[in-house]
């Protein structure tokens, strides 16, 4: 009796294998669920104020830094190719070059390292070291071995949402205004930045026309907003 019900069980086993493999629409239902409780590792910032920027941008007009170079890169404007022209557009690219990186980019108010030309408050010593708290704030600290002069921020993926756009892009700087709001970037919290409509965070041309904003450069618009780990970002123009 034992035996034929470990025999009825193996069948039973092998009919629902057989079942779910002629389903692909059942695999791909369930596959999504996994990846979707994924995306809820990391909270999703709602109603956030974005603002434009872009590579080679000067200070002034709404700038508070010199933007051809980044805080994880002194010469971006070089590695980039030129200046990211947001009004001169091709596409997704500006008119006058393809850029070597890419051109799907962002900023949200935190830097991993300590910076004097971004803080009042700062000791000499600490210039480009590693924030100790940082292991604290960041999600994905512990993943691997950071080497010295390797942040944690810079090219990390993340999702935005804009009315019906969703479009994907990638860290490549800190700001706006703000460069340690980790309550926000790492939290639940809104921005500390009270500038430019609350702004929370900087997308490149690219990203603006991809989400459809109003306007070329202006504090009009806002997004959904949340990290994302590069194995779930889907095929799109910020993968090319």
């Amino acid at each position: 009796m034992k035996i034929l019900c470990i025999i009825l069980l193996f069948l039973c086993c092998i009919a629902l294998a057989v079942y779910v493999l002629s389903r692909p629409s059942l695999i791909h239902q369930y596959s999504n669920k996994i990846t979707d409780l994924k995306y809820h590792l990391y909270p999703l910032h709602k109603q956030i104020t974005a603002t434009v920027f872009w590579v080679g941008e000067p200070i002034g007009n709404g700038s508070s830094e010199d933007n051809s170079e980044s805080v994880y890169d002194p010469k971006w404007l070089e590695h980039y190719g030129g200046i990211d022209d947001p009004y001169q557009r091709k596409g997704y690219f500006p008119v006058s070059f393809i850029p070597k990186q890419n051109p799907f980019y962002l900023d949200v108010p935190y830097n991993d390292f300590y910076s004097c030309y971004l803080t009042e408050h700062c000791n000499p010593n600490q210039e480009g070291k590693r924030k100790p708290d940082s292991y604290l704030h960041v999600y994905w600290a512990h993943e691997k071995r950071w080497v010295d002069g390797e942040s944690m921020m810079k090219n990390r993926w993340v999702k935005l949402i804009h009315r019906n756009k969703v479009c994907y892009g990638q860290n490549e700087d800190a700001g706006p205004y703000q460069y340690n709001d980790y309550e926000y970037v790492f939290g639940t919290a809104l921005p500390k930045n009270k500038l430019a409509n609350n702004a929370g965070m900087d997308v490149s041309p690219a990203l603006r026309d991809c989400l459809g904003f109003s306007g070329l450069n202006n504090d009009e618009n806002s997004v959904d907003w949340q990290w994302i780990d590069e194995r779930n970002v889907p095929e799109g123009p910020w993968r090319e």
